[in-house]
């Protein structure tokens, strides 16, 4: 029943679902994540900024790079070129593309909608623009609910079990080692709070991801005259003029948006909860950086993948490999036997640093349920760790089929939020590109033009000696400025 569920949500609705709303994001705000690509360079180098005891632009960036780069990036790019060809990295690269406009309105939106803790520190995410946005605070706890189960549960047992079958194929190393070498880190940071987990996150994830692409651009040099022959290859396959390397164009294009879609995880409503608690000048700032964590994703490490299995003998010659078998081969083959050991290396990186990941979007859940006292962390915390060991020991087929469900409903439940969102989150769009236009270099955000909206006073206060425009002030009417 579950299998039956899942195939009927992942490969039908949700997929038509995420496109069609990817296309809407990207037509209403006339390409957003192309229009503002050079300026995320830009917001990226004043991202480092942030006042003593929040958390920075960057910290939320590398925080949710962490989350949307797993398994995913190395095994699940190899299982797309094996079911739908190489094509389907192309249109992997297209649900990327759609994908930066959904991450970019559902990030800013959760920023617009964050609230202050008591700790002072920043909570956001979709439960709360729907609670505060769409007055609706009963679909805002069966979010924040499924969040819990999905993210704080589910996947972090998951990603557990990947990460002990790969150590013990790998190095032969038993799975209860692996299980206690997750817990003694994982302990070792969420302990330490939200601000260890960001700092941890920003100190590692770019080493992992640079790491890896470090070694991909050494494939590629070595490989430099097959380069040509290996994007041809996608680019026929994708639209069927070279049967023979796939399943067909369908295939290619299904599992290529599969791969984009489970990868980059935009408008799943994961994402949001991590982008809420930087602290930057305008919400707009944040759905930008948030559009170029999933370029990095699906467009650089994902092509990563595809590049390294494309260019070897591994893939060429076909064979029974696939997952992230036909990844280490591929990696071998290029490096030696080594590189069987850094995919498994890498692969521990990117599901570990998920795990944090998923572990701060539960805490953010309990956090919107009110349950954020010490007893209720402590208990989600030694929660996790318990399931993480358990998770490192069991066969998870069930959990991930359920997992996969309620991840399902989670987005649909987003997906909806964010269509009778779209005015708003256009509106905070162009407030920011209307202070761009008239010459302000660092544009920030005024509550006063937006009063129709239940901002907290406490996360944004009136800007000091910004004085807002009588010809611009939104009074909440069905108008808004034009483009």
């Amino acid at each position: 029943m579950l299998n039956l569920l899942n195939d009927l949500l992942w490969g039908k609705v949700l997929i038509v679902t995420l496109v069609v709303i990817g296309l809407l994001f990207t037509c209403s705000s006339r390409f957003v994540q192309l229009r503002h690509f050079a300026a995320m360079f830009g917001i990226l180098r004043s991202a480092f900024q942030h006042q003593k005891g929040q958390i920075s632009s960057f910290q939320a960036l590398t925080l949710s790079v962490a989350g949307r780069v797993g398994a995913g990036n190395i095994a699940g790019v190899a299982v797309a070129i094996t079911l739908g060809g190489p094509g389907a990295v192309f249109w992997m690269w297209m649900i990327g593309l759609l994908g930066m406009a959904t991450s970019f309105f559902e990030c800013t939106l959760a920023q617009a909608f964050k609230v202050r803790g008591s700790d002072g520190l920043y909570r956001g995410g979709p439960a709360f623009y729907i609670k505060a946005g769409l007055k609706s605070p009963r679909l805002a706890v069966v979010f924040s609910v499924l969040l819990l189960v999905t993210f704080g549960f589910g996947f972090s047992a998951l990603q557990s079990y990947t990460i002990a079958t790969s150590l013990n194929d790998t190095l032969g190393l038993p799975a209860y080692a692996c299980a206690a070498l997750i817990v003694g880190l994982l302990a070792a940071i969420i302990f330490g709070g939200l601000q260890r987990i960001a700092r941890f996150a920003e100190l590692l994830v770019p080493v992992m991801a640079l790491g890896y692409l470090a070694m991909t651009l050494y494939v590629l040099g070595s490989h430099a005259e097959r380069i040509p022959e290996a994007l041809l290859m996608i680019f026929n396959s994708a639209f069927g003029l070279d049967q023979a390397l796939g399943g067909g164009v369908g295939a290619a294009i299904l599992h290529g948006i599969k791969r984009g879609l489970f990868s980059n995880e935009a408008g799943l409503g994961s994402a949001p909860n991590v982008a809420a608690v930087a602290e930057v000048p305008h919400p707009v700032n944040q759905g930008i950086v948030q559009a170029f964590s999933v370029f990095i994703d699906t467009l650089v490490l994902c092509s990563c993948t595809a590049m390294i299995v494309l260019l070897s003998d591994a893939y060429q010659l076909g064979g029974n490999l696939g997952g992230i078998a036909l990844t280490q081969a591929a990696m071998a083959e290029h490096v030696g036997e080594w590189g069987r050991v850094f995919v498994s290396l890498a692969l521990f990186f990117f599901c570990f640093t998920s795990i944090i990941y998923n572990y701060y979007l539960g805490e953010n859940s309990l956090s919107f349920m009110g349950l954020d006292n010490p007893l209720a962390v402590s208990g989600l915390r030694l929660l996790t760790l318990v399931l993480i060991l358990w998770g490192a020991l069991q066969d998870l087929n069930t959990v991930f089929a359920f997992a996969d469900l309620t991840m399902a409903l989670l987005a649909l439940v987003n997906l909806a939020a964010l269509v009778l969102l779209l005015r708003i989150g256009l509106r905070l769009m162009r407030d920011y590109e209307r202070q761009r236009a008239a010459g302000v270099a660092r544009p920030g955000f005024d509550p006063r033009l937006f009063p129709d909206l239940d901002i907290d006073p406490q996360a944004w206060p009136t800007p000091p000696g910004h004085t807002a425009p009588a010809d611009v002030v939104d009074t909440g009417r069905a108008q808004s400025q034009p483009s």
